[in-house]
């Protein structure tokens, strides 16, 4: 992975995003890592929060006496607000400010998650969680466009990939640490556990992080993305009216949809299909989302690697991800329990969300930065509906009727579908580039 094309304390005239004027900087090289720090640290809060339920779910079940369908509800319910949220939230972020919005973001999560450990009953805590969703609904679209907006596009499969790993990272702590608390604490300290890191978090980046600081190290030396006219920002139905974004957008959200299930119910699988305790379960999907995560970071490096000379590759890398994942959880849910089908879903879970990060930095190379978080936030919008909310929900409604075994082995087929959406978005992406360059050459 590579470092930004500066040198330390090198003066140079920098755009400034939200006026369109521009000013003398002083950019160094460390300080987009810092930013990149920061701001992956709090998408780990932000999962943390958000898959702390499913370390807990066999308590609930039991104490509150819940289906699967309502315990899918309760994570669901997040990654549905995230959804419907994530592209109005964006576009206000694009223009209010991106690190006021993730600080306001951050704050409301963590108070919501708080609110988690107090809920006395499932309304409680469908309600909180409902806050929880709407605080963390930008975050994802907003965090990124911050972390690309100090890099070069060279790296920018490898870091949309670590960036979106951390939602993978950050599910394996609040779900191992969250079944540990529980065991030992109960579960409403695990919520609390979350909540308290986040807080403490926000403040640190709130400290180290500003818009003025941010538009000082901006580097994008994409030539199809030229800043235009002083003030130019591209049209927002910039954001659809290429068909190869779109495509990217709906193989980006189907291809979320068998990783979801892995991140909710990995668990409940090893409680039940393993017989593991909870927190021994907690640990074992752990393991799995761990994997996840990994995978999206080892699939960005290699497909900024192979898309060096030629960036219609990112499609190519991220179709075969999509097929080695068909594969092997789809023999892998077929076996017995034992250390085979272990081996298989450990590979599958390994490349299930590795098309992430070559689809955003599509979805980059296709749209303005002037209009970046809203693209972003779109992504995260197909992300959450196709994905991170319909595969959970429907895997529970399944699991009700046929068993959970049943459920997971259908998921991956899903996958089908997103390959058929990604082999037409890298047809359509040259013309895509073109409408690109078209945009911002275009007179004012």
């Amino acid at each position: 992975m590579g470092l930004p094309a500066t040198t330390a304390l090198n003066t140079t005239t920098t755009p400034n995003t939200a006026t369109g004027s521009t000013a003398p900087a002083s950019r160094s090289r460390f300080y987009p890592w810092i930013v990149f720090a920061l701001t992956f640290g709090l998408l780990l809060s932000d999962y943390m929060s958000r898959q702390v339920l499913s370390a807990v779910f066999p308590l609930l079940k039991t104490e509150w006496t819940l289906t699967d369908s309502q315990l899918a509800s309760l994570s669901s319910v997040v990654a549905l607000m995230v959804g419907l949220l994530t592209l109005p939230l964006s576009l206000l972020a694009d223009r209010w400010g991106r690190v006021k919005s993730l600080v306001v973001m951050a704050v409301l999560w963590s108070i919501a998650t708080l609110l988690c450990a107090v809920a006395s009953s499932y309304e409680q805590m469908l309600g909180a969680r409902f806050l929880v969703g709407v605080g963390e609904a930008a975050y994802g679209s907003v965090g990124i466009a911050v972390v690309l907006s100090v890099f070069a596009p060279r790296v920018h499969s490898t870091l949309s990939g670590a960036f979106m790993g951390g939602g993978s990272f950050g599910s394996v702590i609040g779900v191992a640490l969250g079944g540990v608390i529980a065991v030992n604490l109960g579960w409403r300290w695990s919520f609390a556990a979350m909540a308290v890191f986040g807080l403490m978090l926000v403040a640190l980046f709130r400290a180290l992080v500003s818009e003025r600081k941010l538009a000082q190290h901006a580097a994008d030396d994409d030539p199809a993305d030229a800043p235009g006219p002083a003030g130019f920002r591209a049209p927002i139905s910039s954001l659809f009216t290429t068909p190869a974004v779109v495509f990217a957008y709906i193989g980006g959200g189907l291809q979320m949809f068998t990783a979801g299930v892995l991140l909710a119910w990995l668990p409940s699988f090893f409680n039940r299909s393993y017989g593991l305790a909870l927190d021994k379960a907690g640990a074992m999907a752990s393991i799995f989302v761990l994997l996840v995560g990994s995978g999206m970071v080892v699939c960005g490096i290699i497909t900024d690697r192979v898309s060096r000379n030629d960036p219609a590759r990112k499609w190519t890398t991220a179709v075969v991800f999509g097929v080695i994942s068909l594969v092997f959880l789809g023999a892998g849910f077929q076996l017995p329990t034992g250390a085979p089908q272990l081996v298989l879903i450990g590979i599958g879970a390994f490349f299930s969300a590795g098309s992430s990060g070559p689809i955003a930095a599509m979805v980059a190379n296709l749209t303005h930065s002037s209009v970046r978080a809203s693209a972003f936030g779109t992504l995260t919008l197909a992300n959450n509906l196709l994905g991170l909310a319909l595969g959970p929900f429907v895997v529970g409604v399944l699991a009700d009727r046929f068993g959970l075994v049943t459920a997971l082995q259908i998921a991956p087929l899903i996958y089908i579908v997103a390959i058929v959406a990604l082999v037409l978005g890298k047809r359509a992406y040259p013309a895509g580039r073109r409408k690109l360059a078209a945009l911002t050459a275009a007179p004012a």
